[in-house]
């Protein structure tokens, strides 16, 4: 028996029984594209989501202090700080000149007097009395680049960012609003209120007095964010703190000595990769700035990842493993109402190899249209997958992750469907080979 009578007699095998035919190759594509989908979805947050971060993003971001480093405390995420030190745009041209730095992001802050609208009071939060009785209060104001806010930690939980270069609006912390009685639940209600904010200057009068002036800005929220770029609770574009900053900082320093006195209150500082956060780090301690990083968090981040990609690709497997007893369980069937059939192919000369070869074709023929048909399956999941992350990540202001499609693995799950295909068959194709011939003349 030729290759090609081995590849007929397949054939003709498989579209007699076209019903169970269908049915072991559903659970062949079914198991290959649940496997394919879980390994691009595990791939994806390695290569895509982790690997994008690390490449410009908030996980391989340090923070830098206005303040001396302590050799002490080199290489510990949270430090504690040396004595404050100026950080101005000649130390950030230096940093940024830092072997392994991909972005330096100045920040600036400015103490700010706060004025809450009165009528506010009993409208927002869980309902009136539930806030302060009074409307005024210190905060932080913290300005940052919003042109590369994918880039920063910073996270919208509702509304949108202020506009990049605009004096007028800004975000607040779901925590800055507490104060006011707004629960998390309620943030949405503070969008839309308008805010008055007050840069303090101190001034030394001719008669030696000493007084205070504000600089008043009206600033309307137009959304709610998790930051953890300042302690503060008010996010503004960099002119918007600038201005308040430089208002504050032109004071008498006799009348404010906490005014600020450094150009930035820190800098944002992206490394290339999350491997070359702990050399960057050090090279920005030796200019002798305080830095602190999350790199046991970083670690243990990726340690989860591999997890994760251990987790899947393992239930992607057993799920193959099912799908090959499936056609194990289909081909014995096939050999019990073969078996006359068999003894004839052996009466008429037919030797058990080739037997063997004819049950091991069908077998791979079922595994490679199942595996074929269950990749592009588990190719279109993990895209529909990564089109709903993407509105997720969008809906908060963040950088959509699309899924690159690993065809290598879609290959890769087609061969490995056709070899478990035939390890599964290699068992009902070698009891049909050892089929005697008489079985033709028994039934």
């Amino acid at each position: 028996m030729t290759w090609a009578d081995a590849i007929r007699l397949a054939a003709r095998s498989v579209l007699r029984r076209p019903a169970r035919a269908a049915l072991t190759i559903g659970a062949v594509a079914l198991a290959a594209a649940l496997f394919t989908a879980m390994l691009t979805m595990a791939e994806t947050a390695q290569s895509r989501v982790l690997n994008q971060l690390a490449k410009g993003g908030p996980l391989a971001g340090i923070q830098v202090a206005a303040a001396a480093s302590d050799p002490s405390q080199v290489g510990i995420d949270n430090p504690t700080q040396g004595p404050p030190k100026s950080l101005d745009p000649a130390a950030l041209a230096r940093i940024r000149r830092v072997p392994g730095v991909g972005g330096v992001f100045p920040i600036v802050t400015a103490q700010s007097l706060v004025i809450w609208p009165q009528h506010a009071l009993a409208t927002t939060g869980e309902g009136a009395g539930h806030g302060r009785s009074d409307n005024v209060d210190f905060d932080e104001l913290v300005g940052v680049n919003l042109t590369h806010v994918t880039d920063l930690p910073v996270t919208v939980t509702a509304g949108r960012l202020p506009k990049p270069r605009s004096l007028t609006e800004v975000d607040v912390t779901s925590v800055f609003l507490a104060r006011y009685g707004i629960t998390r639940t309620h943030v949405k209600s503070a969008i839309g209120s308008v805010v008055q904010l007050g840069a303090p200057r101190g001034f030394l009068e001719s008669d030696g007095s000493k007084v205070f002036r504000t600089q008043w800005t009206e600033a309307k929220i137009v959304g709610v964010v998790a930051q953890q770029v300042g302690s503060g609770g008010i996010l503004a574009s960099l002119p918007l703190a600038q201005a308040s900053h430089d208002w504050t900082a032109a004071g008498d320093p006799s009348v404010d000595p906490d005014a600020p006195r450094s150009p930035y209150a820190g800098l944002f500082v992206i490394a290339n990769g999350l491997d070359q956060v702990p050399s960057v780090r050090a090279a920005i301690a030796t200019i002798g700035y305080s830095t602190s990083a999350p790199e046991n968090l970083i670690a243990s981040v990726q340690r989860y990842v591999h997890v994760v990609q251990i987790v899947l690709g393992g239930i992607g497997v057993i799920a193959l493993a099912i799908a090959s007893l499936g056609i194990a369980n289909a081909l014995l069937a096939a050999v019990r109402e073969r078996r006359r059939e068999i003894g004839i192919l052996k009466a008429v000369g037919a030797r058990d190899r080739d037997v063997l070869r004819s049950f091991l074709i069908e077998a791979g023929v079922m595994g490679a249209v199942g595996g074929l048909i269950g990749s592009i399956l588990g190719l279109a999941l993990a895209g529909l997958v990564a089109e709903i992350v993407d509105r997720y990540l969008a809906s908060q202001g963040l950088a959509g992750v699309h899924v690159g499609f690993p065809y290598l693995l879609g290959i890769g799950a087609i061969g490995g469907s056709i070899v478990l295909a035939l390890l599964a068959g290699t068992f009902p194709a070698r009891r049909a080979a050892r089929l005697p011939a008489r079985e033709a003349v028994e039934l």
